[in-house]
């Protein structure tokens, strides 16, 4: 396939962006140098439009193919930012900079997506326009959101938008995807329990806000164990408990808890929350305490469009011969907002025997560069074939 040819001749240059984004790893709304690199790209590229600022730190690339009579107007996106941890590899190309570290592979996604511009730009080889989206703030910032609030999809038209993620564990170049419901939504909750503080020695003259917090952790595993259909994905983990008094003799006055809820469908969702924050106020009321629930709804649950997943996944059997069908994942994705707006879907692609993502010792494989860029191109040429 002679966008794969291209990609090969390209990859060394591919690999060489990704691991100069790898080296300066940037968090959230902070990906100024990224941002940067990626427009002026762009620019060299061709591009008959390159905007930044949109979604503070975003950029979007028009491409224009060599003619525009069908009127298709097709979203490509990446996301830019790193997480916020220490990178232990070791590698030639680590993170720079302390304390921040691509360890999700973004890097990777920036850099295929750039080159895939390149090649739209160079060849044209379709008849519509090609929009590519680089997003800063998906580890937790909702990037997404931002962008689509500062009215992305309405300004450039775009009519369907796709995305795209590497996957640790598969075979490097492989693809896989689902229909419907595929990355979980991601919800965050945090309880104050307030007691009655005293010595560790006289705890009947105490309310101790310890126990009723240790009873409230172990109670709202209920709501996924005898509060949810069986059937229904859904997660419920508390991640922090914080006592205010560190000493060996004192029963604290406060606790804090906190932690996350993961759910597919939003009934499962209304219901967490519900059951959450009953659980916490009444077993809080029975020892004589009160629990403060504080419960923000994040990321919604990315759902892809049945039509577009079909698509994606015959686009990535012509690049790679074959698209596996992807589990469900309870992590969350911010590309969910996209999809909100607009029908698209989000794929999967090997990263091969690597780390898990958010690990220390991840690294993106430049092996999965041809395929990335080949399926970004062949989604523009297939989807919006020239006359």
């Amino acid at each position: 396939m002679p966008v794969k040819n291209r990609f090969a001749e390209l990859q060394a240059e591919i690999s060489a962006w990704r691991r100069d984004f790898h080296e300066h790893p940037e968090i959230l709304f902070d990906t100024h140098r990224t941002a940067a690199i990626v427009a002026e790209k762009l620019g060299e590229f061709g591009c008959d439009e390159v905007v930044t600022g949109i979604g503070r730190t975003g950029v979007v690339g028009v491409i224009k193919g060599k003619s525009t009579a069908s009127g298709k107007v097709i979203g490509l996106r990446a996301d830019m930012d790193a997480l916020p941890m220490q990178e232990q590899t070791g590698l030639p190309h680590a993170s720079k900079t302390a304390e921040a570290m691509h360890a999700c592979g973004h890097d990777g996604h920036t850099a295929m997506l750039l080159g895939a511009a390149k090649y739209l730009a160079e060849t044209r080889n379709f008849d519509g326009t090609v929009v590519v989206i680089f997003q800063p703030a998906e580890e937790g910032g909702g990037g997404g959101k931002e962008m689509c609030d500062d009215g992305m999809m309405d300004r450039w038209g775009i009519q369907e938008v796709y995305g795209m993620h590497n996957w640790p564990g598969a075979p490097v170049g492989s693809f896989s995807i689902r229909p419907g419901p595929f990355f979980a939504a991601t919800d965050v909750f945090s309880i104050q329990i307030e007691g009655l503080g005293g010595h560790a020695a006289k705890p009947h003259e105490t309310v101790d806000s310890t126990v009723v917090a240790s009873q409230i952790v172990l109670a709202i595993q209920t709501i996924a164990s005898r509060n949810a259909d069986p059937v229904e994905n859904i997660v419920v983990s508390v991640t922090s408990f914080e006592t205010s008094s560190k000493a060996f003799n004192v029963i604290p006055q406060r606790v804090q808890l906190r932690g996350t809820v993961r759910t597919m469908d939003p009934a499962m969702r209304d219901l967490a929350e519900k059951r959450l924050g009953e659980i916490a106020t009444g077993i809080a009321a029975s020892f004589g305490a009160v629990a403060q629930v504080d419960y923000s709804r994040n990321y919604p649950a990315m759902v892809n469009h049945d039509e577009q997943t079909e698509f994606a996944a015959q686009v990535a059997r012509s690049v790679s011969g074959d698209c596996a069908d992807a589990p469900l994942v309870m992590g969350g994705e911010d590309f969910a907002f996209m999809l909100e707006e607009r029908p698209g879907a989000y794929i999967l692609v090997g990263n091969g025997d690597t780390a898990m993502v958010h690990h220390p010792m991840y690294d993106f494989n430049d092996e999965a560069i041809p395929a990335g860029c080949s399926w970004w191109a062949e989604i523009a040429e297939q989807r919006m074939p020239a006359a």
